[in-house]
């Protein structure tokens, strides 16, 4: 599915220049649960962000199913993303003045879903992910593990080919963390869901069938 060669990205602070991916070679097949693990400001949210087609690479070339995605204009890129990949993102990125219904919802509707086809799945979604009773409440009605739960559930609504999530755990108590990784695998093996995961967890790790490990912008082990 997804293909990284020679892969540098470099970013400019002030008159120092920040090389956060050094020549990244990666391939990660149809159907895996991949973690990306390893120190603070070793490129993990980069990597994500050039694969996920929100960030572009400064060199090398990035394949997504055999797209060159380096090369996609904005609307292709945009089109790719709503189709094709969920995101999981640590600040969640919910639209305030929706409820937490419409923050999931709000992909599939723009995705062109019926509405009582987009609706069945929500339920459901909200009912794995614990919410249900929630779903008219706002964000700000939430605590930041509640938050989180609905990024992810507004991140498989389109039911993506690839979800990408950058510490979806993170603002999770253990025993939430264990059922939305239960989900997450569950899509993943039934379903063939690819996911590219970045984690400091120890128990997301276990839960991967392979583990890359990146330090200083470089694979050290994949």
């Amino acid at each position: 599915m997804i293909e990284l060669t020679g892969v540098t990205k470099d970013y400019a602070l002030g008159k120092t220049t920040i090389h956060a991916l050094r020549g990244v070679d990666l391939t990660i097949e149809t159907g895996e649960f991949v973690t990306v693990a390893g120190p603070s400001g070793c490129g993990k949210t980069t990597l994500l962000n050039i694969v996920g087609c929100i960030d572009k690479p400064t060199g090398g070339d990035v394949l997504f199913s055999g797209t060159d995605i380096t090369s996609l204009v904005d609307r292709d890129e945009a089109k790719l993303r709503l189709e094709r990949i969920g995101f999981v993102f640590q600040s969640f990125n919910l639209i305030p003045v929706l409820t937490v219904l419409e923050n999931i919802e709000f992909p599939a509707v723009l995705a062109g879903t019926p509405r009582a086809e987009r609706r069945e799945y929500i339920d459901y979604l909200l009912c794995e992910v614990g919410l249900r009773e929630y779903g008219r409440h706002k964000p700000d009605e939430l605590s930041g593990g509640q938050r989180q739960r609905v990024s992810i559930a507004r991140a498989l609504v389109n039911r993506p080919d690839l979800v990408i999530a950058d510490e979806p755990t993170a603002n999770l108590d253990s025993e939430t963390g264990r059922r939305i990784l239960d989900l997450m695998k569950r899509l993943n093996t039934d379903d063939g869901v690819t996911f590219l995961f970045s984690t400091h967890d120890p128990e997301v790790m276990e839960y991967a069938g392979r583990v890359i490990r990146l330090r200083d912008g470089l694979v050290e082990a994949a």
